[in-house]
């Protein structure tokens, strides 16, 4: 990547396992399929933490972390033609795919061999400016131009994701963890008429009351019985344990769909569970139609983030804060 002699400010990630360090590195050149990017926000998402605790291997040392984010288009690369300074998008995780691989060509870029990832592979969006691949930028719609519209980036579009892998005759649906992700997806459940039944940690009411708040029919905590049969469950939690849990609780036919990038080991079962063409399915990463989707049907409901704001530099607040369960709904960095 090439870089000029003027600096930004960064939080950078030095270590794994350590803070991040405030850095004063060099604002990025744009490659010829790329966008320079001045940041207007980035949210804090789980995955970061997993780098950063070292869960994620192999990420790129220094690393700028952060990967929802939205930006103000500043400098264009001289082979895009979709957008122009001045233009406002949003970048997700999933930053650069090759259209080569057996996955593309298969259309699932999503599982792309040669894939780059955004504030893990490479920079993101914990600094000042960023570079991104135009193929992963995505057009703001004006509402979600600004800091409310960086949790949809990620938790938005893996949520998305996860939600268009149930049945669409699903009506009953579990959500395990209540976090950026599920505020988001249960408003869009609730516009499509579906219920859902939110499971949090043991005795926590805020986050019921949370859940409550954005449409779910019922909230309560994650180890006790629905109080009907679910068509379908979804788990952003990062606990194995709940795998089994969420496969009790279903219907004939039932599906279970994990929509994290990292979960803790998931404890045997008996098979009776699974039994009857019950399902547990993984959803990697996103594809670019279902950020387009998202972003279509966001404005519709509309989708209301509830953010807590940080600066730049409280990055490793909103981290530390994020890790210890103290957010209702996202965290976002400012600039």
């Amino acid at each position: 990547m090439q870089a000029n002699n003027e600096k930004m400010r960064a939080m950078v990630l030095h270590q794994i396992g350590h803070p991040l360090i405030p850095t004063a590195i060099d604002i990025p050149i744009p490659d010829a399929d790329q966008l320079l990017l001045k940041v207007i926000a980035c949210g804090i998402c789980r995955t970061d933490l997993h780098i950063v605790d070292g869960e994620l291997p192999h990420p790129k040392l220094p690393l700028v972390p952060g990967h929802e984010i939205v930006g103000t288009v500043v400098q264009v690369g001289q082979n895009v033609k979709a957008f122009k300074a001045g233009d406002i998008v949003g970048v997700p995780w999933l930053g650069y795919t090759c259209n080569q691989c057996r996955y593309c060509k298969r259309h699932q870029e999503n599982l792309c061999e040669r894939a780059l990832f955004t504030g893990y592979t490479m920079n993101g969006g914990y600094a000042e400016y960023t570079v991104a691949y135009a193929q992963y930028c995505f057009p703001m719609p004006a509402m979600y131009a600004n800091a409310a519209g960086a949790p949809l980036l990620c938790a938005g579009f893996i949520g998305y994701r996860s939600w268009n892998k149930i049945r669409d005759d699903a009506e009953n649906i579990g959500i395990y963890g209540f976090g950026a992700a599920a505020h988001i997806l249960t408003q869009i459940a609730a516009f499509k008429k579906k219920n859902i039944y939110a499971f949090t940690r043991r005795g926590d009411s805020l986050s019921q009351m949370f859940a409550l708040d954005n449409g779910a029919k019922w909230a309560g905590d994650s180890n006790t019985h629905a109080p009907v049969k679910l068509d379908a469950a979804i788990i952003f939690a990062t606990d194995g344990n709940l795998v089994p849990i969420a496969l009790r609780n279903l219907e004939k036919g039932g599906q279970v769909i994990c929509g994290g990038i990292h979960m803790s080991d998931i404890t045997p079962f008996p098979y009776s569970y699974l039994w009857e063409e019950r399902s547990i399915q993984s959803v990697a990463n996103l594809t670019r139609e279902d950020g387009e989707l998202l972003l279509q049907v966001a404005p519709q409901v509309p989708v209301r983030t509830t953010v807590r704001l940080y600066s730049l530099e409280e990055a490793n607040d909103a981290l530390n804060d994020l890790r210890a369960g103290k957010l209702k709904g996202a965290a976002v960095l400012v600039l």
